[in-house]
């Protein structure tokens, strides 16, 4: 799980990293009860677009407009699938409504008052737009948190998910790459990636799919993540992050910014934490 890459106020460390963990706490719980991947990453995520310390669904930044939009994007390693939602002004958990386009099967990226339209065929309450913003604007040090998380489960399938509100003040309309599957979520047999960073950078070097790309057998994971983030910085001269999990459940992670919230947990073992 990650909480975004960007600078974080240091007196607000402590609880992003509780963030983390208590969305690790309950993806791994879905995966102990013997819950698929994709159940997992939907889980976790869920629980920091409830958590209004992240950038996503109710902590998420207002546009330009003084509007909340959302976007998130989910993909099942195993079955090639995946679902997205971009600019969603009435969603309170746009990965959950990503998910449902995923299992319908028919499209992969509904966007503004489609993707709302399908939630209500679909029996996803919509909310008050109001809802989704933040009473107390944060800082603009504190205006990072892009959510995402990896899974693998009990029968070595993977799955990835992220959700964002985008950047402050950003123009009406603007979709970043947590929308887009390659960007900022992908996942296959092998491995699963959800980035976070500056979006528009993240897209121009398809990122995710770029990290799967980069895996080779006998290269740690750590390398590969670390690889990632060198191509985005040297062919953007921006600033972003990633986590992925391989197959066999080694976890990697990379970042160029000050600070990136992650936790992970393996079976049997503790949950760690860094930033």
């Amino acid at each position: 799980m990650h909480g975004g890459a960007g600078p974080i106020a240091e007196d607000t460390v402590p609880a992003r990293l509780l963030g983390c963990r208590e969305a690790v706490q309950a993806g791994w719980m879905v995966l102990s009860h013997g819950g698929s991947a994709v159940d997992a990453v939907e889980a976790a995520v869920v629980t920091l677009e409830d958590n209004p310390l992240f950038n996503a669904g109710v902590g998420s930044p207002t546009n330009s407009d003084g509007q909340v939009e959302l976007d998130a994007s989910i993909m099942d390693g195993a079955q090639g699938a995946a679902g997205a939602v971009a600019a969603v002004k009435r969603i309170k958990n746009p990965i959950r409504l990503a998910r449902r386009i995923m299992q319908d099967q028919r499209h992969i990226l509904l966007v503004g008052e489609g993707a709302e339209r399908f939630a209500r065929a679909h029996g996803i309450t919509l909310c008050d737009p109001q809802d989704l913003i933040n009473p107390h604007p944060r800082r603009p040090e504190q205006q990072h948190g892009t959510v995402g998380c990896v899974a693998l489960d009990h029968a070595g399938r993977l799955a990835a998910a992220t959700s964002t509100g985008g950047i402050a003040n950003k123009y009406p309309g603007r979709v970043g790459d947590a929308a887009l599957i390659g960007c900022g979520t992908y996942a296959n047999h092998d491995s699963g990636v959800s980035c976070t960073g500056i979006g528009e950078a993240i897209i121009r070097v398809v990122l995710a799919k770029t990290v799967v790309d980069l895996m080779r057998p006998g290269v740690p994971i750590q390398v590969t993540a670390k690889q990632a983030i060198g191509i985005l910085a040297e062919q953007t001269g921006d600033e972003g992050g990633v986590i992925v999990v391989n197959e066999r459940g080694d976890v990697g992670y990379a970042r160029n910014t000050t600070h990136m919230p992650v936790c992970w947990v393996r079976d049997g073992g503790d949950l760690v934490t860094d930033i």
